[in-house]
Order: structure tokens, then C-alpha cells, then sequence
């Protein structure tokens, strides 16, 4: 659990971490987007390059992305299988009854590993290098528009910036919990699959107590501060587009040009 990257920042001075955070935003969105427009390894390939790019640009180890993917993994290899061995086409290598090894099986089942891994590391790329209450500016920013139809654009925001921030706070907390668990001799690894999750039962109440506990003095923390959202509330931190990120959208301009260029 000490591996999750997700809702984590790490402060740094690079490139990506100066960018507005509503072009990477947008442009992470856009990146996964994208994605399905590959249909072969040449393409994959350039994504992959962009992305390793994209990371180093950032400063940040590309093994500590390999790191964050593992918690991963299993729902990866899951899906992964399920592509392999219900597909159908191409040449047959292996058939018993519902399940069948195809060429088109391998080949998708490669596509959507290289999908899964691609989205982990923009999505997981976005977090490290934006504090979460700069995405919360930016979501509210790219939903200003939709403030004429009634659209609640502050109270969304604010509610996925808390959402993301407590993310790391409640995989710490219940790692507390496994060693508190483990020092009265319960072992989560061992026995058998029932076994093992009758044991996590013991993590979920006083987490879920726990969980309640922060809302509630979240809740009277902002209440004591007078905090009211939406008109009338003036910015801390104001957001300035400038030309590296303009020259960020041209460049995913160009990448969607060479995947067009270059797909089957």
C-alpha cells in the first residue's frame, strides 16, 4: 500500500511541474483519449516513447512508476487473460470449449496491457506532479462554462480535491491498522481465501470509524473558518496560462498526426 501513487505529490522544479495545471489536465485526459486511436506496435511504441519523455521531463524515476503500477497488477493480468482467451480471430493455436488461444487474442491482450500501463503512468504522472488543490482550481476552472446551466462547479471540485488528498491519508491509516492487527498475531497472507478475508473484516470498522471521524472534523474545521465556496470568494492562487503550455497542446497536436499517420 506504501507503493499507491495515487493522490501523492512530490514538490519538484521541472518542466511538467511548472505547467498550468489545466493543460495537463486537459492534457492527460486527452492522452488517454488518444490512446485508442493505436491499433499496432509502431503506434504503441511512440506512445511509449512519449510518455517515457513526458516522465523524464518531469525528473521523476522512471522506477518509481514501475513501483506504483505493482498494487496493479493483478487487475491488469486479469483483463489481460480475459482478452487472450475469449477472443476470437486470426490463427487458432489453442481451443477448448469456451476458451480458445488466438492470434487476435495475443495481439489485443498486448494492446490492452500497453493501455493499461500507459493510463497508469499519465494518470499517475498528473498527481505526483500537481498538488491536489491546483486540480481542484483547474477542474473548477474547466467547469466555469457550465455554471449557466446550474452546474454545482466549486462543490464538484472541491469534493474530488478532498477525494484525491485523503486517497494517501486512508492507505496510511489502514496500514496502521495491518500493523496494529499483526502485533495481536493475525497474518493476512496465510491460510486459505476465506481465511484471508475474514481477516481483513477486523480492518474495515475501525477504518470506516476512522474515515467518518476525519470527515466530521474536516467538516467543523471549515465550518470554524467561515469557509463559503462558489461567488464571492476571492483566489489564493491564480492560474496563468502561458506559452509552454500552449506549446504542450501543439505538441499532443502533432502526436495525434503521427498516430493517424502511422495506425493501420
Amino acid at each position: 500500500m506504501n507503493k499507491l501513487l495515487l493522490g501523492r505529490y512530490i514538490p519538484g522544479d521541472s518542466f511538467v511541474h511548472h505547467l498550468d495545471p489545466r493543460a495537463k489536465l486537459l492534457a492527460s485526459f486527452y492522452f488517454i483519449g488518444i490512446i485508442f486511436l493505436c491499433n499496432n506496435i509502431a503506434s504503441y511504441f511512440c506512445m511509449f516513447a512519449f510518455t517515457i519523455l513526458a516522465i523524464a521531463l518531469s525528473k521523476v524515476s522512471v522506477s518509481f512508476f514501475l513501483k506504483g503500477v505493482r498494487p496493479l497488477i493483478w487487475l491488469i493480468l486479469f483483463t489481460v487473460i480475459l482478452q487472450v482467451f475469449f477472443t476470437k480471430g486470426g490463427e487458432t493455436y489453442f481451443e477448448w470449449g469456451i476458451f480458445s488461444l488466438t492470434s487476435l487474442g495475443v495481439q489485443n491482450g498486448i494492446f490492452i496491457f500497453c493501455r493499461f500501463v500507459l493510463i497508469i503512468f499519465m494518470s499517475t504522472l498528473l498527481t505526483l506532479t500537481t498538488p491536489p488543490l491546483s486540480l481542484s482550481d483547474a477542474i473548477e476552472s474547466l467547469l466555469q462554462p457550465l455554471k449557466r446551466v446550474k452546474f454545482p462547479a466549486h462543490e464538484v471540485s472541491l469534493m474530488l480535491s478532498i477525494a484525491l488528498r485523503f486517497v494517501p491519508t486512508l492507505m496510511d491509516e489502514t496500514e496502521k491498522i495491518m500493523n496494529a492487527q499483526r502485533a495481536r498475531g493475525v497474518e493476512f497472507n496465510e491460510g486459505s481465501i476465506m481465511q484471508k478475508m475474514r481477516a481483513i473484516i477486523p480492518l474495515l470498522i475501525p477504518l470506516f470509524v476512522s474515515s467518518f471521524n476525519r470527515a466530521e472534523d474536516l467538516a467543523l474545521a471549515m465550518e470554524a473558518r467561515g469557509y463559503q465556496g462558489g461567488e464571492g470568494r476571492t483566489k489564493y492562487r491564480v492560474l496563468h496560462w502561458q506559452m509552454k503550455d500552449t506549446s504542450v497542446a501543439l505538441v499532443f497536436v502533432i502526436l495525434t498526426a503521427v498516430l493517424l499517420l502511422i495506425r493501420s
